[in-house]
């Protein structure tokens, strides 16, 4: 019968035979986690490998993501689809292994890791997911909502800024079923982290209200399994168990040093680690005694019929909230929200109200909140500027977990990542808010939810020179540019109260991937629209007003800009067609006639019109055409002010147009 060592030692094969294989990876973080990554799946993850979408699965999220074929070994060894050929192939094109462990790719991998300390980032997400389902559906006897998230993190994961940012609110939030077992090996990419890693890592979790377990012999089985126990018995502090291991456990010449952590051993020291720790067979091949020791497949199945019971009675007990418990994990919208939410537009269109799409947004918000139990809000220390707090809120605290509104705190980053582990958990459609120039903050999350394909829906306020004397610390100009050029990203400037709800409504209904919406700080004035028009703005970009005849001129504008520039076609007179166009990437997936309709060819004097970086435009109004944008950081004075001062007028848009025509 294989012992303990045996089993940890079948990682370590075949992590240094695939990173060897491939001619690059990082067999250390593998090598010298093994032991703890054994005790923590065999002895009390919760999870199925037949079943990877089983709902009361603990979720264990890989921070420090570069040690993927840790991961990788531990899915092949527990029974989850995921061959030995696919191990083989690691970081091959093609794969589901690649060099870091991507969401979609192999059964089991719960998130994108990589950039680290957004997994840890993720994994808070997860746990306070759980926490406020449980909350919300856990009635009496029945948990049918409780389970563990588990989160391997090296040194890089904790020096990363986002590390604090989370941390220190999960410590808030006392989410008690986050277990990190932190990868104490002193040792990063540029060696012996003591040169520039000296925290008192213990005190520094203690100080956010966390149960920390110090100084775990991460190489003795007893010793890992006690920590856990301890970590799974404390019910309202997060813990963190840090483990002293040694970086490339068992290659006997470079054990311990930075020559494991990023590169393949060599040829040489893989067969002295052969013999190092006693594991005779050729590369990638496991003896069968060692899968059945590590076949997860039994005990998943046992323990995922029994939740299966534990529901069923659930269920006869409370039929209606069973019934939303499964719609919502089955990320199913409500009965009628489409047509719902639809009307809503319209009846936007009919009440013809100029206001701040910020404050459209929040009517937006109240109008579409009580028709969606699953929505969980939240702002970066902003509810009051972005406006998220809706009349149906109820916020969510360390005492009060069944609520729907988290105050994040000032934690941009940590907010946008919390975000995506969220939507990664299940059960919610997750918005949270800062100013656009702060997305800046949230760039690599925000990145990483479009990666990933996630909803998570990122609000941005005060997204231009408009927001006024608060000056170019805040007043975004790049900013746009960026979330437009990030692919599988969808970004929304709304030009007036009804555009703001259907960019509400679009961010909703779309499940395959995440929506930035925009929202100014200023008054926008409402357009009028027919009833077609109304459910066109949902294909991204249409004909707000239209020339008689064939037009001479297309005016392009989006957000604050839309409104000067239907007075500069007024000016202009009937020559000039305007097109709204709220959100460019879903204009670029509509269909070539849809496009030719809305942007002739022929058509080919063109102005663009936004107050942010102009390049992005190019695409739309070609080398004939121009574009009214902002290429210079703006200035501290009142918004109306500034946008005169930067020729956001509706004279200097006829003006434009009158050279354009007069070529």
């Amino acid at each position: 019968m294989p012992n303990r060592t045996d089993l940890a030692n079948a990682i370590r094969a075949l992590s240094m035979d695939a990173v060897q294989q491939a001619n690059s990876g990082h067999p250390g973080a593998p090598m010298g986690m093994a032991d703890i990554a054994e005790v923590l799946w065999n002895s009390f993850l919760t999870h199925n490998p037949a079943n990877p979408q089983w709902f009361n699965r603990d979720r264990f999220v890989l921070s420090n993501g570069h040690g993927s074929m840790l991961l990788y070994s531990l899915l092949h060894l527990s029974g989850y689809d995921l061959s030995i050929e696919e191990i083989r192939n690691f970081r091959q094109l093609g794969s589901k292994t690649p060099g870091h462990p991507e969401h979609g790719y192999a059964p089991g991998v719960e998130t994108t890791t990589g950039p680290l300390g957004q997994g840890l980032a993720n994994a808070v997400g997860m746990a306070l997911a759980e926490k406020v389902l449980a909350a919300q559906f856990n009635r009496g006897e029945h948990s049918i909502v409780d389970h563990y998230t588990y989160v391997f993190a090296g040194d890089g994961c904790l020096m990363e800024g986002i590390s604090h940012e989370v941390c220190s609110l999960a410590g808030t939030q006392e989410l008690g079923k986050l277990i990190v077992l932190y990868d104490d090996n002193n040792i990063s990419i540029d060696g012996d982290v003591q040169g520039w890693f000296t925290d008192d890592t213990p005190q520094r979790f203690t100080a956010y209200g966390w149960q920390v377990l110090p100084d775990v012999d991460g190489h003795d089985p007893e010793a890992i399994a006690s920590a856990i126990e301890a970590a799974r018995a404390e019910a309202r502090q997060p813990s963190l168990i840090c483990c002293k291991t040694v970086i490339g456990k068992g290659a006997p010449n470079k054990q311990g040093t930075a020559a494991t952590h990023g590169a393949p051993l060599g040829a040489d020291e893989v067969a002295a680690t052969r013999d190092s720790i006693g594991w005779p067979y050729p590369a990638f091949e496991v003896p069968e005694e060692i899968y059945a020791a590590w076949n997860a497949r039994p005990r998943g199945a046992d323990i995922e019929q029994r939740w299966q019971d534990q529901f069923a009675a659930y269920q006869a007990q409370y039929p209606e909230l069973a019934r939303e418990f499964s719609r919502r994990m089955n990320r199913e919208l409500p009965a009628g929200f489409s047509a719902q939410s639809l009307d809503y537009l319209h009846s936007a269109q009919q009440a013809g109200e100029s206001i701040a799409s910020r404050k459209a947004s929040l009517k937006s918000l109240n109008a579409f909140g009580p028709l969606l139990p699953e929505l969980l809000g939240g702002s970066a220390d902003l509810t009051g500027s972005n406006l998220t707090l809706w009349d149906g809120s109820s916020v969510i605290d360390r005492e009060t977990a069944a609520g729907n509104y988290l105050y994040y705190g000032v934690r941009e980053f940590g907010m946008a990542a919390i975000m995506n582990g969220i939507a990664l958990h299940g059960g919610f459609i997750n918005y949270g808010a800062t100013f656009l120039m702060f997305m800046e903050y949230a760039r690599n999350a925000v990145r990483m939810a479009a990666l990933m394909k996630q909803q998570s829906l990122f609000v941005f306020t005060h997204d231009s020179i408009g927001l006024g004397e608060d000056g170019p610390t805040h007043q975004a100009v790049e900013q746009l540019t960026a979330l437009r050029c990030t692919p599988n990203l969808h970004t929304w400037r709304p030009g007036d109260a009804v555009e703001s709800a259907a960019a509400w409504r679009a961010a909703i209904l779309r499940q395959d991937g995440p929506s930035a919406l925009v929202f100014s700080r200023q008054t926008i004035a409402h357009q009028a629209r027919d009833a077609q028009q109304v459910e066109a703005i949902e294909r991204g970009a249409y004909v707000l007003r239209d020339a008689v005849g064939t037009p001479e001129l297309i005016i392009i504008a989006t957000g604050s800009e839309l409104e000067i520039a239907m007075q500069a076609a007024a000016e202009l007179g009937d020559a000039v067609r305007v097109v709204s166009m709220p959100c460019a990437e879903v204009f670029d997936q509509q269909d070539e006639n849809f496009k030719e309709s809305v942007l002739p060819s022929g058509v080919r004097r063109r102005i663009a019109v936004e107050a942010a970086h102009g390049d992005y435009w190019h695409k739309y109004v070609g080398l004939d055409g121009e574009i009214i944008g902002i290429n210079r950081f703006g200035e501290s004075a009142p918004g109306g002010v500034l946008m005169e001062e930067f020729g956001f007028t509706a004279a200097n848009i006829a003006a434009t147009g009158r050279a354009l025509l007069a070529r």
